[in-house]
């Protein structure tokens, strides 16, 4: 099976049942995916303090 074939099998597969969900909200994955990071990033500033 050649690359192209195969793309050409995923975009059909895509177009058929379309490309979003309902429950995925950009805003809303967007920003949890801001504030996980953030408190990732503070967790990390506070290990690394020089005592």
């Amino acid at each position: 099976m050649s690359f192209h074939r195969a793309a050409a099998q995923l975009v059909t597969i895509a177009e058929e049942h379309g490309g979003n969900h309902d429950s995925l909200n950009p805003a809303i994955t967007g920003g949890g995916a801001l504030v996980i990071l953030l408190l990732l990033l503070w967790i990390t500033t506070r290990f690394n303090r020089d005592r």
